[in-house]
């Protein structure tokens, strides 16, 4: 297949900016010079629906002291009598940019696509907090919705737990931890689209795409140079989930993979090792999409789409769950 038109297009505007000095790729900006970039981009590039019925500013403690802050979104006022299940959900943007504001319309759209609650979590950027800061956080916000989640209308025992690139990959390794600790809410499913998965990135996907389709490899060197302590960082499935030497009992996965990404065979080798270990995948690719094209329904129709497909299939396995919890 070829590039989406608009996909090419935008492809080839952004080429044009960075060659008239408009655009300053990453590496070349420190990290609250990108964070204002992608905060100021990002609107361009989704469509924000309209607010939800409820929507409501939380912050949510973790394990150092520390708070971070969430927001939850519902198409209705949560209930304690009747909770609903709930979607964990972290944002992308290499562990170093992204945000609760970036990542609001998708939010808000899974939300509404899917019936359930969508809990955001604003986990800790580096290089301020640096590896495992970030997946520690993740870990205590799931840990917050087993302890107070019955109070706040959302039912623990229907929990996945999402994400888009850096927040996939915090995803993956959260179905991980959640396996290896059952005091944890147990997702029932992991949304992971294109995630970041292995501990070095030298697939022939990023030899093919890793330059001039968006995110570029020496983006994601920028990235994780500030995010990991060290080179043995890398080895840690908590960062690189291709690293676990186990993955039986994870939750089963939906995978988003775009055909234009460095990060596809990764993907695939993931979505192979979950397989050989017994856990259920649907893999899904999208053809002539790029890195980041589930926050494109400005630019593609295939975002909203995609978009759908991750609501139904988690209303469908709510639903189903529901039912199994009234026998």
């Amino acid at each position: 297949m070829s590039l989406h038109p608009d996909i090419a297009a935008l492809l080839e505007m952004i080429q044009l900016g960075t060659e008239t000095g408009a655009r300053v790729p990453f590496p070349q900006l420190t990290p609250a010079q990108a964070r204002a970039d992608f905060e100021a981009s990002s609107p361009l590039l989704d469509l924000d629906p309209p607010a939800l019925a409820f929507e409501r500013k939380l912050t949510l403690p973790t394990r150092d002291g520390a708070q971070i802050a969430a927001r939850l979104y519902a198409g209705q006022m949560p209930n304690c009598a009747a909770p609903l299940p709930v979607l964990l959900y972290m944002h992308g943007g290499g562990f170093v940019v992204g945000s609760l504001d970036s990542h609001q319309p998708l939010c808000r759209g899974l939300a509404s696509d899917s019936g359930a609650a969508v809990l955001s979590i604003g986990y800790r950027l580096a290089p301020e907090h640096r590896f495992p800061t970030a997946f520690e956080d993740c870990v205590d916000a799931l840990a917050w919705i087993g302890r107070e989640g019955p109070a706040a209308g959302l039912d623990p025992r229907r929990v996945a737990v999402g994400g888009d690139s850096a927040g996939g990959t915090l995803a993956a390794a959260l179905a991980i931890a959640a396996r290896d600790d059952r005091a944890l809410p147990q997702p029932l499913l992991q949304v992971l689209a294109y995630p970041g998965l292995s501990p070095e990135q030298i697939s022939q996907s990023y030899a093919d795409y890793g330059s001039g389709y968006l995110l570029e490899r020496d983006t994601v060197d920028w990235f994780f140079n500030h995010y990991l302590r060290d080179e043995s960082d890398r080895r840690d499935w908590r960062f690189a989930p291709l690293a676990a030497p186990d993955l039986s009992g994870v939750a089963p996965a939906l995978m988003l993979l775009p055909e234009f990404d460095p990060l596809i065979a990764e993907g695939r080798d993931y979505a192979e090792r979950l397989r050989a270990a017994g856990v259920a995948v649907d893999l899904k690719v999208y053809p002539g999409m790029i890195h980041e094209f589930l926050r494109m329904g400005n630019v593609v129709p295939d975002a909203l789409r995609a978009r759908a497909e991750i609501g139904a299939t988690l209303a469908e396995l709510f639903a189903q769950q529901a039912g199994d919890c009234h026998r």
